[in-house]
């Protein structure tokens, strides 16, 4: 399948050339300055401030770290009303805070919390709210801080996927107390491994920056109880050769989809994520199927092709036992067992998406 024999992954990093990596790899060589805060970092925050329209950029060690960050940086307690249908990061990272995921269930149509079944989790030890925009579509934000306004609560946005994706015309991650993204080598942009926090309040910035720095003031003064989750400047070395190119990534990704979209969407029984076109960046392919056994059939199919889908996210947390009791989501549950991410990384030629498309066709034709 395809017009090679390479493997066709969900995820492949895009990357800049590597001698413009090694250009910018060779100051920190240079200088010796491989950590603590270096001039590559620095710079690294506020080439992503100009590239997405933002301010106070905390880049940080990964995505799972931005979400710990933001939970210590806010002093949050007791319990975290959280999405089921997520990577377990999302969950992980309330537990490692001490503070416990309370699940709400989905919008079987847009993948993401359901807004309208939140306040009935909320609970006295309900201390914030952690909706995730999953595969880059933004949450019903407008309605989600009405609710947290209410009931005095905070709000963390997981924006893992968004990057790069406005919500009522102003950037996403300028939403919300604190929202936090992934620059891991699958996202739209990477630094290899990596991540951002972001928050409109100058002094919660500040204290994420000493957060991240075992708890030191500018003055090297332990002031707090801090962690590790400095960036390296090797890491956002990577991130500085490939910020340039990502117009032409995102570009890339929307055609891509778009072949998908126009030769998937008429199936029976097969859906899309419901999404406003301007508010997407296509990062994911997400194709939902009539049953779970079609899904994987679908998987086992093109495995024996050399492509290789995944079921993103697949269990539904409220079923895993590490996580927590079981409490049903049905929604949920039910999406997770028949929804597959396609391979749509820019290493794919629009012949290969092509025919990924067609042999998914042929699957339907056939049956």
């Amino acid at each position: 399948m395809g017009n090679s024999n390479k493997p066709k992954y969900v995820s492949v990093p895009a990357l800049a050339p590597i001698g413009e990596f090694t250009g910018i790899l060779r100051q920190a060589w240079d200088s010796r300055v491989l950590t603590h805060n270096g001039p590559l970092v620095q710079l690294l925050e506020k080439k992503v401030d100009q590239y997405l329209g933002v301010r106070n950029t905390v880049v940080v060690t990964n995505g799972t770290i931005a979400l710990q960050l933001a939970i210590r940086a806010l002093d949050l307690t007791g319990e975290i009303i959280t999405t089921p249908f997520t990577w377990v990061a999302t969950a992980s990272a309330i537990k490692w805070e001490n503070c416990t995921p309370v699940f709400v269930d989905i919008e079987k149509d847009t993948f993401n919390i359901d807004p309208e079944k939140i306040e009935a989790a909320i609970t006295s030890k309900t201390s914030a709210i952690m909706p995730v925009h999953v595969f880059s579509n933004p949450v019903n934000i407008d309605r989600i801080e009405q609710i947290a306004k209410k009931h005095k609560l905070k709000i963390i946005y997981d924006a893992a996927h968004a990057f790069g994706v406005s919500y009522d015309g102003k950037p996403v991650m300028e939403y919300g107390d604190i929202s936090c993204t992934s620059f891991h080598a699958t996202k739209i942009f990477n630094s290899g491994e990596g991540g951002a926090c972001f928050s409109p309040d100058s002094e919660v910035t500040r204290r994420l920056k000493r957060l991240r720095f075992f708890g030191h003031n500018d003055q090297k003064e332990i002031v707090e109880d801090g962690l590790n989750g400095k960036m390296t400047e090797v890491h956002a070395a990577v991130g500085l050769a490939n910020l340039p190119y990502q117009d032409a990534v995102a570009e890339k990704r929307k055609r891509i989809f778009e072949i998908y979209f126009n030769k998937l969407n008429k199936l029976e029984g097969v859906s899309f994520q419901k999404f406003k076109p301007d508010e997407y960046n296509c990062s994911y392919l997400p194709l939902l199927f009539p049953s779970e056994k079609i899904c994987i059939d679908v998987m086992e199919e093109l495995f024996k092709s050399n492509a290789f889908p995944r079921r993103y996210f697949y269990p539904s947390l409220n079923t895993v036992k590490a996580v927590g009791e079981y409490i049903p989501m049905p929604v949920s549950e039910d999406v997770s067992k028949r929804i597959l991410c396609l391979p749509s990384n820019n290493d794919l030629s629009f012949e290969d998406v092509e025919q990924l498309a067609d042999f998914i066709l042929q699957y339907f034709k056939a049956k």
